[in-house]
């Protein structure tokens, strides 16, 4: 019994007609049942429900374990007689409806079942259940059941009456407010009596019960009024919930005393004593008929054994008026008033599965790590593990010291039934696990990439190795192999788990670390980002344009390789499903999306060899909205996508109005108002069977042909894969499903995806924020991720088996040798899908941008702005922006503008930066560019969005030199009316340079 809840118009502003001092805990009962609950019901309140703790959480079912080896002079009553009783318990706040969960007082009840022996709670005392009531806070708002009373009366009488108790009974409002905190779960908080208990005849006692395992849920959301209840569902669906039921003696009558329920009893001076553990199994607290069982229930303090009698006259009223307001709520609502003789049964519906696990997969499939230069011991963050995590705020991903933090791919292991399906996680706590991974680069000792050798421009291409004056028998000292590394246990990591013994001709080239994390995971870091030439030869030679992309003598430390683990469940070993880490380049604008992303690619490769489906529905969320949304989203990192796609552009796919006409469908027969608006953006993408080299299509961006042919070529530019054009014909057609809600917010951690659905996130989100298109190379991996043989089943690397050597290729590479049946597109060894990208990769990343065609547009089209930023908006403009003092044309001005996102390295007009030097510029301060990240915007503006992505620098951590180059680049300019310099060149000699490399 707590205080009454009196938002309710029937339980506030009343009349009490009894008087505490006369009869205290009849007058409580009046109030909680005659006043209180019958005003709920009487105003139409159906079913009925209890006076307190009403909001219900969910209702669980268990067992109560009694410590095996429990002292005998603990062995007292329910403690002695048996060693496990069925229980069923309720999870619930003391807030009425309509009212939101945060910082409720929360509480739980717990009928035992089988319990022998006469209740103290008569009609029924020879009921074979036991109850125990426990809530969140260890000592009550009052003493005794008179000033409860007191308390309750002045409540209802109204207001004043209230504040002025209150006032002056200051200890009390302490408490009330000490009630008020914020509970993430009610699975990870202390539980208490708050009343104390005899403990045989001499003792007495109070209950306690503390949380031994919790299972993983989702991040709290307290906006979320049930959030406790989704809280709950989720974690019990995760897995299995264990508490330690507690027993706190009294040693000190003085200062622990029996009917002074403020007054905490300390466990310094009496310690709580671990007498049995509450067991919730993993469960589905949603199953049919669960939670309307718990609702029927009545719990009451004195349904217990007389060993353990409530003591005090708070215990006292609670049985009068716990009693009177069961009778009441189960007589409105036709229920028996008698206790169940038997606890519902746990399986009265077949479980869905087995939890025998027979197997294991490691997840993701393929893992992103990603360079960066920060040495600091905690200088990395997790890889996403949902396609929608919270955004990247500003400086989330450098260290203290500007330096720019590595990302580890976090690999996961599933266990699966015979029936293939999801049992659950597995890590330390339930299996005995090995992790194994070995990263290997073999860039050097590979042939040089020139286009990709998969379309028909690379048919007469025939490219050397890479540093063709090695000889044979030299070419092994030209990858970078520190062998495999094992790691094993929670928060696992040092110099032993370091590939740090690699060499590039002798030179030692650390290639990065395994970790675990707190639950065992296995997490793989990849190197710091260094590159270099140990006989400094040249970055590229203008001589040989084919040098681009291929520094002979040069090494850097991107990797990959696979990972493996091996398991066992009591002692039975399992098989265990492999995986594939990959290192890339960092990831200079975390939260914009790639029009193409590499899980799109490989979804359409599976697809198209049969591996996976083609959806039999055309959902507009799933299938047609990322292929909008992303190119609005590209508005941060290109300035030709913010003109037209941007915050207030003509087709801002983040419009909710213009999103809700996309989606739109009518009824069957009904006039179709949007099918020519579906049609008319449809026509504007570049088709899936494009024939002529069309720059102006959507969605702008650069194909694998570029640069690769002086003819012109359709493949020049991105088109439409034929899945998604199949899919977006579909929905032009009025052949799809509205499932689009602006309400919905899609699940931001691991957690809050439901655990049959964890591992499809993890392969998902892995690569969800990789490119795919254009492979020229590419920015994570390239061309030959879209054939089918390179995989053993959907994402999922074939490897080749260990001792098994791969064929001898000559030292040429043409498109019949790699396209060959059991070829390099086939079985994979360490190193082998990172050998195929650039040399060092920050040449590329310094070259690979957009303002190519500055005669046509000096922004467009584009190579990868999703991870290799164009234009950006300064911060310095940034804070024009959102400075509402300043006339809104300037505001709106700068929202538009956009600085050169390499500006620091590219020179000025009067001293442009020759190529080479601008590729070692990018070798030496990779770092200090900038990271597209997220701001807080302006709320409720039609002109500014409320999120705002910025470039974020490296603050006072940029060196001097670069420091006012980006001062300058950054502040507010003139308009730029020479196409030459809005598209980002220092000068047209500038231009014609890079021209020859990307275009030779």
């Amino acid at each position: 019994m707590n205080k009454p809840t009196t938002s309710h118009p029937h339980a506030q502003s009343q009349p009490v007609p009894c008087q505490c001092e006369v009869d205290p805990i009849g007058c409580l009962k009046q109030m909680f049942v005659d006043m209180v609950q019958l005003g709920r019901i009487k105003a139409g309140q159906c079913p009925a429900k209890r006076p307190v703790f009403l909001r219900l959480h969910g209702v669980a079912h268990g067992r109560l374990e009694v410590v095996p080896d429990l002292l005998e002079d603990l062995r007292i009553g329910l403690f002695g007689q048996r060693m496990v009783y069925p229980a069923w318990v309720r999870y619930s706040s003391d807030i009425p409806d309509g009212v939101p969960d945060l910082k409720s007082t929360v509480g739980i009840g717990i009928k035992l079942f089988d319990v022998a022996g006469d209740k103290m709670l008569p009609p029924q005392v020879q009921a074979p259940t036991l109850d125990i009531l426990l809530q969140n806070m260890d000592v009550f708002f009052v003493n005794d059941a008179h000033d409860m009373c007191a308390f309750t009366r002045a409540s209802l009488t109204g207001a004043a009456a209230a504040d002025a108790w209150l006032k002056a009974h200051p200890e009390t409002q302490r408490i009330l407010d000490a009630m008020k905190k914020v509970v993430p779960s009610v699975l990870e908080t202390d539980l208490w009596s708050v009343i104390p208990f005899r403990f045989g005849e001499q003792r007495y006692c109070k209950y306690k019960l503390e949380p031994e395992l919790v299972p993983p849920g989702p991040v709290p959301d307290y906006d979320d009024p049930d959030y406790l209840r989704i809280d709950l569902e989720q974690r019990l669906n995760n897995g299995e919930a264990r508490f330690r039921f507690m027993v706190q003696l009294q040693t000190d009558p003085a200062t622990m005393p029996l009917d002074k329920a403020m007054v905490p009893w300390s466990e310094e001076a009496s310690p709580p004593i671990h007498v049995a553990t509450l067991i919730l199994p993993r469960q589905d607290i949603t199953a049919r008929g669960q939670a309307n069982y718990g609702e029927t229930l009545a719990f009451n303090p004195w349904r217990t054994l007389a060993v353990h009698e409530p003591v005090g006259s708070i215990a006292e009223a609670r049985k009068v008026v716990y009693r009177a307001s069961a009778e009441l709520r189960r007589d409105v609502n036709g229920e028996p008033l008698g206790e169940p003789i038997v606890p519902r049964p746990d399986t009265v519906w077949p479980a869905a599965k087995d939890t025998r696990v027979v197997r294991a997969a490691i997840y993701p499939g393929i893992g992103i790590a990603r360079v960066g230069n920060s040495k600091a011991p905690d200088g990395f963050y997790i890889g996403p593990e949902v396609t929608h995590p919270p955004l990247t705020l500003a400086g989330e991903t450098r260290d203290d010291t500007g330096a720019i933090m590595r990302q580890a791919a976090r690999f996961r292991l599933y266990g699966y039934n015979a029936a293939g399906e999801v049992v659950g996680e597995l890590t330390p706590d339930n299996a005995e696990i090995v992790w194994q991974a070995h990263l290997v680069n073999r860039k050097a000792q590979w042939f040089q990439f020139q286009v990709a050798m998969d379309i028909p421009e690379a048919a007469t291409v025939a490219v050397p190795l890479r540093n063709p004056h090695v000889g044979e028998a030299a070419r092994d000292a030209l990858a970078i192999d520190p062998g495999m590394r094992r790691i094993q246990g929670k928060s696992t990591s040092g110099a032993a788990y370091h590939f740090d013994t690699g060499t590039f001709q002798g030179v030692p080239v650390p290639l990065g670390e395994l970790r675990t994390d707190e639950h065992g995971h296995l997490l793989v870091l990849g190197g710091l980002g260094v590159s270099a030439s140990p006989e400094g030869m040249p970055i590229y030679d203008p001589a040989n344009p084919s040098s681009f992309n291929n520094a002979n003598g040069w090494y850097d430390d991107i990797s990959d390789g696979p990972v493996k683990a091996a398991v066992s469940i009591n002692g039975q070993a399992i098989p265990v499903d492999s995986a594939w880490a990959v290192v890339a380049p960092p990831n200079y604008a975390p939260d914009v999306i790639g029009w193409r992303t590499l899980y799109d690619l490989l979804v359409d490769t599976y697809v198209e060899c049969g591996w996976l489906p083609f959806p039999e529905v055309v959902s507009f969320t799933r299938d047609v909205l990322p292929a909008l949304q992303r190119l609005t989203n590209l508005q941060w990192v290109n300035k030709g996508f913010a003109a037209l796609f941007g915050r207030g552009g003509q087709f801002d796919f983040n419009d909710p109005t213009l999103i809700a006409k996309l989606a739109y469908k009518p009824a069957q027969g009904q006039s179709d108002p949007y099918a020519e608006l579906r049609q008319v953006i449809f026509n504007c993408f570049r088709p899936a069977s494009n024939t002529v080299d069309d720059v102006r299509l959507w969605p702008w961006l650069y194909g694998d042909a570029e640069g690769s042919s002086k003819k012109p070529t359709p493949r020049n530019n991105l088109a439409l894969s034929d899945v998604r054009s199949a899919l977006l014909q579909r929905w032009v057609r009025g052949d799809f499903v509205n499932d689009w809600s602006p309400d919905y917010s899609p699940p931001q951690t691991l957690a809050e995806v439901p655990l049959p659905d964890q591992p499809a996130m993890l392969d998902q989100a892995a690569l969800h924020f990789c490119l795919a298109d254009a492979f020229h190379p590419g920015c994570e991996l390239t061309w030959p991720m879209r054939h089918a043989s390179l995989y053993r089943a959907p994402f999922r690397i074939r490897e080749r088996p260990e001792g098994v050597a791969e064929p001898d290729y000559g030292t040429t590479l043409t498109q019949s040798i790699a396209l060959n049946p059991g070829g390099p597109l086939y079985a994979q060894g360490p190193g082998d899908l990172s050998r195929w990208m650039a040399l060092p990769w920050q040449g590329d990343t310094a070259f690979c941008r957009s303002g190519y065609d500055h005669e046509y547009d000096p922004y467009l089209p584009s190579f990868w702005p999703a991870r290799v930023p164009n234009q950006v908006l300064s911060d310095a403009d940034y804070r024009i922006v959102i400075n509402e003092a300043l006339p809104r044309e300037q505001r709106i001005a700068a929202f538009n503008r956009r600085a050169n996102w390499l500006r620091a390295l590219l020179g000025t007009p009067g001293n442009p930066t020759p190529a080479p030097q601008v590729m070692m510029l990018m070798v030496q301060h990779f770092a200090q560019l900038g990271i597209v990240e997220a701001r807080p915007g302006v709320e409720n503006d039609p002109d500014f969005p409320p999120v705002i992505f910025v470039e974020s620098l490296a603050g006072d951590k940029v060196p001097p030199l670069l420091q006012a180059v980006f001062a300058a680049a950054a502040a507010p300019a003139e308009h730029v009316q020479d196409t030459l310099s809005r598209a980002g060149w220092a000068s047209a000699e500038q231009l014609e340079e890079f021209l020859r490399i990307v275009r030779p």
